[in-house]
């Protein structure tokens, strides 16, 4: 026991100043206490000081924190799975009350085009969260705090954190603030389609069961992990596709199944 609490003791991370402190979450180290330029950040983006501080230090923690600790450190990964959800939850409900004569197929294109990877990224920049992640030492730091795969997932985590320490009522401000006010819904239909709302709209089309996506393969260290997808329809394997992402490897396996669809006779 002795030995974990001096492991913990010297939990650090790279910031661009400032120092943090951390306390156990279950079997994980959580950071509790935020550097000064952090909180007044926080604070700002808010609108209101949080209630609790520890569900933003997990959503600004980068796995590659991992790498580095004995500690496990609670990274913003399952934050990321929650945040997702309620992006996609508030997303849906503005889209379905201001588009009433619009379908399904045509509801789901454009909340993709809203909450793909390269929007969350600029949502991101635009509050410059990039320069608040907590990155572990060896990582690259400059090419996380600028990659689009980190900011998208750290801006979806914060939203989770908003979720946990605000409510949904909050988040859903918070969302409409940083992410809806930033969306020219009125010509949301020009938006070129994602390839997996296309795949989407080309199996409805064809009376096919919509397409499944399957991780085949995972490699490479945790904090750049390169997963290889396979997207399937009708019990059939079509196109596969390889990113650092789950959801990059997912378009371009649909990018790849569009292209065997469009060329068959």
């Amino acid at each position: 026991m002795e030995k974990f609490w001096h492991k913990l003791g010297s939990f650090t991370l790279h910031r661009n100043r400032g120092e943090t402190a951390v306390e156990p979450e279950n079997t994980e180290t959580a950071i509790s206490s935020l550097p000064s330029h952090t909180a007044s950040w926080l604070k700002e983006i808010l609108g209101c000081s949080p209630s609790s501080t520890k569900p933003y230090g997990t959503a600004l923690t980068h796995r590659s924190v991992n790498h580095d600790q004995d500690v496990p450190a609670a990274s913003n990964q399952r934050l990321e799975f929650l945040g997702d959800a309620v992006l996609d939850l508030v997303i849906s409900e503005e889209l379905y009350n201001r588009f009433p004569e619009s379908d399904e197929g045509k509801l789901s294109s454009n909340r993709a085009k809203i909450v793909n990877r390269k929007s969350l990224a600029g949502f991101a920049r635009a509050l410059s969260l990039g320069n608040h992640l907590f990155i572990g030492e060896s990582a690259d730091e400059h090419r996380i705090r600028s990659s689009e795969s980190s900011l998208a997932d750290a801006f979806e985590a914060l939203i989770g954190a908003v979720y946990i320490d605000r409510g949904l009522d909050e988040a859903k401000n918070f969302i409409r603030k940083h992410v809806i006010t930033h969306v020219d819904l009125k010509n949301i239909d020009d938006i070129e389609h994602n390839y997996k709302s296309r795949l989407i709209e080309y199996t409805q089309s064809q009376n096919m069961a919509p397409p499944v996506y399957t991780v085949v393969s995972e490699e490479g260290a945790e904090h750049e992990k390169r997963f290889t997808v396979e997207v399937s329809c009708d019990g059939m394997s079509y196109g596969n596709g390889t990113a650092r992402r789950k959801k990059d490897a997912e378009q371009i396996a649909a990018k790849h199944t569009l292209s065997l669809f469009e060329n068959m006779p």
